[in-house]
């Protein structure tokens, strides 16, 4: 209310209260009485205008606070601030991958469940050994991944099929020319060994790896990786099961090169070594599953007679577009005290595989790594189909002892590739067993695999 209208309203009230306040006979009263009343009337004007003041105020009041509601109402319904941008990033590779904005951090949870059955014909009456109708957990592995600093990587797993056992576990160190391991890993020998059971064409591996022994060991490595080639050398002692007060000692290395490299093209050389003495631990054997199954016996075995041995051997592989030949000879020379001559035992193997769906065999830095699938299952795809075969030969014939003899083995297989990182394979196989007591044995099976890896 304005000043104009405050006066108003004043005079007005004064007015009335003067009409009403005044007896008729005024004329009578005194001109004390007079102005007493009107000193009282004054009070009374006084006191309205300081109540008409008041609620003037309390109006001001009211209007400012409402007016502040607006305010607060208008800036809770504005857009947020923008939240600060993390300062790490995530993704999907099987499993979540944790990597620091500046890429000198990575955290990985790695892992894989191989689940396998067998159906084998052990050709008891010549052996003895019964038939196989068999499950395994083949694999059940957990482990993680990681980078410290950008130029530490490390690797730990653990393979919890058959109780707890360590595989890789190391630390790298990659801010030299080579590439400096130390822990456990597996030794520079064979592109079928160093090659992940994850991408090998067939269930297991082919004889030669595990006959000679080719495995993880704890020791220290350098190893440069380029394009078209690699060179790895390193030293061991024992594998992290095995302990001595003298583990003897082991050296391997390791080149390859791809004159032809391509998106599907690929032509691999490749040439390994390996001496190893035996120290104090149980001397080495050499010795081999029949149809290269891991549920099947084992036909032709030396028993332990190793002290040490030397062990070279060549690599070859091509890839065409969807199809893929890959192939190896080993040679390993023994120091057997308990034979009257050190025996010299050999295995090779080659293997063919062609792609259905078009697909290719990737590789990189001197093995083979992850098919990449073109139509996932998960997409509504067919997913990667893949046919191969294999010839697969270890001969363990030299020094006479009774299980020594060689074994041919024919497999056929059958790989469907549901999408990257899981694997459907069936393996058909046939191993001939010539020479020992178990000469003139044919044994036959089909075995089975059901694969997840992240």
């Amino acid at each position: 209310m304005g000043a104009f209208s405050k006066t108003y309203l004043a005079a007005g009230l004064g007015f009335m209260l003067l009409a009403s306040g005044l007896p008729r006979h005024a004329e009578a009263q005194t001109a004390a009485e007079l102005q007493a009343q009107i000193e009282a009337m004054q009070a009374q004007l006084q006191e309205l205008q300081r109540k008409v003041a008041a609620a003037e105020a309390e109006a001001a009041r009211a209007n400012a606070n409402a007016r502040s509601a607006q305010n607060t109402a208008r800036l809770s319904t504005a857009a947020p601030a923008p939240a600060p941008e993390p300062d790490y990033t995530v993704k999907w590779k099987g499993a979540p991958q944790i990597t620091s904005k500046d890429g000198d951090f990575q955290f990985k949870v790695r892992g894989r469940v191989l689940t396998d059955y067998a159906n084998v014909d052990q050709d008891g009456p010549i052996t003895g050994a019964p038939d196989i109708n068999a499950t395994e957990l083949r694999q059940a592995r957990l482990g993680v991944d990681g980078v410290m600093f950008g130029d530490f990587k490390y690797r730990f797993e653990m393979n919890f099929a058959d109780g707890a056992e360590v595989d890789d576990a190391y630390l790298r160190y990659t801010a030299l020319p080579a590439d400096i391991t130390i822990g456990h890993f597996k030794t520079y020998n064979s592109l079928e060994e160093l090659t992940s059971s994850n991408y090998i064409t067939f269930m297991e591996r082919a004889a030669i790896t595990d006959a000679f022994g080719l495995q993880r060991q704890i020791g220290i490595g350098a190893d440069m990786k380029r394009e078209r080639w690699t060179l790895g050398a390193g030293l061991y002692g024992a594998n992290v099961d095995d302990g001595a007060p003298d583990e003897g000692g082991t050296f391997a290395a390791r080149a390859t090169i791809a004159p032809v490299l391509t998106d599907d093209k690929v032509l691999h050389l490749g040439a390994s070594v390996r001496h190893r003495n035996a120290g104090d631990l149980t001397p080495y054997s050499y010795r081999q599953r029949a149809d290269d199954f891991h549920l099947t016996d084992r036909f032709v075995d030396t028993g332990n007679i190793g002290e040490s041995d030397t062990l070279w051997g060549l690599e070859f592989a091509g890839v065409w577009g969807p199809f893929s030949v890959q192939s190896e000879y080993m040679q390993n020379k023994v120091d057997a005290p308990s034979f009257a001559s050190d025996p010299t035992y050999d295995g090779w193997y080659v293997d063919t595989s062609y792609f259905l769906t078009g697909e290719t065999r990737p590789y990189k830095e001197g093995v083979f790594g992850r098919v990449k699938v073109k139509n996932p299952v998960n997409d509504g795809g067919w997913g990667a189909w893949q046919i191969a075969g294999r010839y697969d030969v270890i001969d363990l014939s030299e020094g006479g002892c009774l299980e020594c003899g060689e074994q041919d083995t024919w497999l056929i297989g059958l790989n469907w590739y549901l999408t990257n990182h899981t694997r459907l394979m069936l393996n058909v196989a046939q191993s001939e067993i010539d020479g020992g007591v178990n000469d003139g044995a044919d044994i036959t099976g089909v075995a089975m695999r059901a694969q997840v890896d992240w």
